[in-house]
């Protein structure tokens, strides 16, 4: 299987979303001052809550986020490269329902992606949660079914990457709404549930991008005349 140049910028925009995202969680971490940020005991969406202040009835914790309007963008432009991904590649992973479906749940995640950072959780959380849902439901249902998608498409291709990434969202989605951390704390269970998506697309953005590309002029060049 050759890659097309659209298919090779869909691969791109994968491979530079998790990078994005990771980067911008640690800086925005990193400016935290009285708590400083604990990935174990804070949401990622506090990193984008716009006040300080006591937040969350069923954890109560102080949250002040000096820089939530780098990490709300950040989030805002995975959500952009992730949908980008998917859709410059929609063609290229194949063809049938379910990789129609596992693709459009996915696409919907994106769409989560986008308004948990365009409505933190302190400013609308009704759509906040809404955003959450899509990513960590639909998304993560999508991520799962994705790994059934035939053996003779491009994305079931790597069904063993696939599956294992849906099972353990799938697993952390239960055990972060259950708000049972398991050691990793609450907060942690939180990012087993929401990074799996653009982790799996980076990777698979990889191994895409590694593929030969496809030179349609050369190709009609041997077509006899």
């Amino acid at each position: 299987m050759n890659l097309n140049p659209t298919g090779r910028v869909g691969a791109l925009c994968w491979v530079a979303a998790v990078p994005l995202f990771l980067a911008a969680s640690l800086v925005t971490g990193l400016r935290w001052r009285e708590p400083t940020y604990s990935w174990a005991v804070h949401n990622i969406s506090d990193l984008g809550n716009a006040h300080c202040g006591v937040w969350d009835t069923t954890r109560p914790r102080y949250v002040c986020s000096p820089w939530h309007p780098l990490m709300n963008a950040a989030t805002l432009a995975t959500a952009v490269l992730l949908a980008a991904g998917l859709l410059l590649t929609w063609r290229l992973l194949g063809r049938g329902g379910v990789v129609r479906t596992a693709q459009t749940l996915l696409l919907a995640a994106t769409g989560g992606l986008a308004l948990v950072a365009l409505y933190p959780a302190d400013v609308d959380e009704n759509r906040h949660v809404l955003g959450a849902l899509l990513i960590m439901g639909v998304g993560n249902v999508g991520l799962l079914l994705a790994g059934f998608a035939p053996r003779t498409t491009t994305l079931g291709r790597w069904r063993p990457l696939t599956l294992s990434a849906g099972l353990v969202a799938l697993t952390g989605t239960v055990l972060f709404f259950a708000q049972q951390g398991l050691g990793l704390g609450v907060g942690g269970m939180e990012r087993v549930a929401v990074l799996p998506f653009p982790i799996w697309a980076c990777c698979l953005g990889v191994l895409l991008a590694e593929r030969p590309a496809c030179h349609r002029g050369r190709a009609r060049s041997m077509v006899p005349n």
